[in-house]
């Protein structure tokens, strides 16, 4: 039994999540509360700003799932629907689709618009968030 739940705590974690305005609050950044940066998280974090309707986001989601998976709890890639969470959209002046926030643990997070491969997420999780590759396994 303990088993299984260990392997479903660890599936889990190992997901991309949909936040919605207080969803991103309380697991990113309260920017209603705070005038500064303030991450509330404790790893690295990409954020993808999309919509349901739009093909450059839908192209890039199964690489963010794919980089969610290789990377594991070293990540965490969270989804913000630009048209249901508005006031997160708003705060960070999004203003077109796809956009990404590369938040580090520590330090100052930096946005990129743009359906990007699979090597430039790669490229900013290691030079700019600081986190190590994955080796690959097969």
């Amino acid at each position: 039994m303990n088993f299984v739940l260990l392997c479903l705590a660890g599936f889990s974690q190992s997901k991309v999540i949909a936040l919605d305005d207080d969803g991103f609050k309380e697991k990113v950044y309260d920017f209603e509360k705070e005038k500064e940066w303030v991450f509330k998280g404790d790893k690295p974090v990409i954020v993808d700003f999309y919509t349901t309707w739009c093909g450059p986001c839908k192209r890039v989601a199964p690489i963010l799932e794919e980089l969610q998976k290789e990377y594991g709890d070293a990540i965490q890639i969270y989804k913000v629907d630009t048209d249901r969470a508005r006031k997160v959209a708003q705060a960070f002046r999004i203003t077109s689709i796809p956009s990404f926030l590369f938040i580090p643990a520590k330090g100052e997070p930096q946005m990129a618009k743009g359906a990007f491969p699979k090597s430039v997420f790669v490229k900013a999780l290691k030079e700019v968030m600081g986190v190590k590759e994955v080796s690959k396994k097969k």
